[in-house]
């Protein structure tokens, strides 16, 4: 992944370029959203990522495609994007100029707008922060419901907490817009209480749970055999990757595998170097869906080591923890309370105060070496799984979304 949602933020220094787009918000002269009448079901869900490895914005549309909405998926792609795999929904990918800072933002938000303006809609479904502009003004201009799923606290990403002047910009967005969402849906309770206690806006929590899967029941590994520690998704700041690559040279018989790709993988990979552990870390890069499918289940423990960088973090309940789960894999997580509280209610695997290297090294061994311990934890997996699927979440998103199927008179 070259460069990613996140990865925007660090070249976001110079402000006068997206200042224009900022003012036209704020003047525009719609200042309200009035439900028209649906006739046709059509969805147009827009998200900033290149819609490869975006998994939850792919549940989602296909949660909507059975529901009978006829759906079109947008995003971006760059240079060196993968093809996305076939879908039971049609997808569209803008080829931007800028992919970075705010000409990034300004310019897609503005194709953004311009697309959704110039096509057949009856709802607009607008991913994050990031495009909400474009979907806000455009369903104002067509007098069309929108939807907005927020998939983190995003003016609290460690990229913007010490960012004042750039954090301001973004509350200044959310602070004109969200009080004036009506339908809106997020990752867990604590933003959810979040955003209603900052803004009025009821949020519905869906949570990032994969779906259900069939997977063989999980053996151990015999005791000499090279142990997988597992990490899947972005390579970005905060998520204890330093440490966990740090940790492994204190663990015996083990390879940690970082399976994604991001804003610090250049600097992860000169770590690997100057510790010469080559031997004991191995870089995927950024993986399809399916193919993360095939690796998950295939390894020992699953890291899910966020720090305390921002609120943001602090609740974090990425959806790498539930793949792993899904997959029947004991995991390691910090002590946050939203990721604490699914290991604790489960008991499928450890949680750690510290991330300090030794510390997280006698974590690890632990979580591996402890017979008894996994034990207990592949045992609660399979119920765990079965529970913890994005089957049990679309009840949510069909209240929401039922709202505007279109009505059949002979019934």
């Amino acid at each position: 992944m070259p460069a990613t949602k996140t990865g925007n933020f660090q070249n976001f220094q110079d402000l006068t370029g997206i200042s224009t787009w900022f003012i036209i918000l704020y003047l525009h002269p719609y200042n309200s959203i009035a439900l028209a009448p649906i006739s046709k079901s059509k969805i147009i869900v827009s998200v900033t990522s290149d819609l490869v490895s975006d998994n939850r914005v792919h549940k989602y549309c296909t949660t909507l495609h059975n529901m009978g909405f006829e759906v079109l998926l947008i995003g971006r792609k760059f240079k060196n994007s993968l093809p996305v795999q076939k879908r039971p929904y049609p997808t569209k990918r803008f080829s931007l100029i800028f992919n970075k800072g705010p000409l990034f933002y300004a310019e897609m938000n503005y194709r953004l707008y311009l697309f959704l303006l110039l096509s057949k809609a009856d709802v607009l479904l607008a991913n994050d922060l990031d495009t909400l502009a474009a979907n806000f003004l455009a369903s104002k201009v067509k007098n069309i419901p929108l939807v907005y799923d927020s998939h983190e606290y995003f003016t609290e990403v460690p990229e913007l907490v010490h960012r004042p002047k750039v954090k301001r910009i973004w509350e200044w967005l959310e602070q004109k817009m969200l009080p004036k969402i009506r339908y809106a849906t997020t990752v867990c309770q604590s933003i959810a209480d979040i955003y209603h206690q900052k803004y009025g806006t009821q949020f519905r929590v869906v949570r990032n749970l994969p779906v259900a899967a069939d997977i063989p029941e999980k053996t151990e590994k015999e005791i000499n055999t090279e142990k997988m520690i597992l990490y899947q998704g972005a390579l970005n700041i905060g998520r204890g990757l330093e440490q966990a690559i740090l940790s492994v040279k204190f663990v015996k018989n083990a390879r940690l595998v970082l399976a994604g790709d991001g804003d610090i993988r250049k600097q992860l990979e000169e770590l690997v170097q100057k510790e010469n552990l080559q031997n004991k870390v191995t870089f995927t890069g950024r993986l399809s869906i399916e193919e993360l499918k095939t690796l998950t289940p295939t390894a020992d423990l699953g890291l899910s080591i966020e720090e305390d960088f921002g609120l943001n973090y602090r609740f974090a309940l990425p959806n790498k923890l539930f793949d792993y789960i899904q997959a029947q894999v004991p995991v390691l997580v910090t002590n946050l309370p939203e990721m604490a509280a699914i290991v604790q209610q489960y008991k499928v695997g450890e949680i750690t105060d510290s991330l300090e290297p030794e510390t997280l090294a006698g974590k690890i061994t632990d979580c591996l070496e402890n017979t008894e311990k996994r034990n207990i934890w592949l045992q609660n997996l399979p119920k765990a799984a079965s529970e913890l699927t994005w089957e049990n979440e679309e009840n949510v998103i069909s209240e929401i979304f039922g709202n505007f199927l279109p009505v059949n008179p002979n019934q």
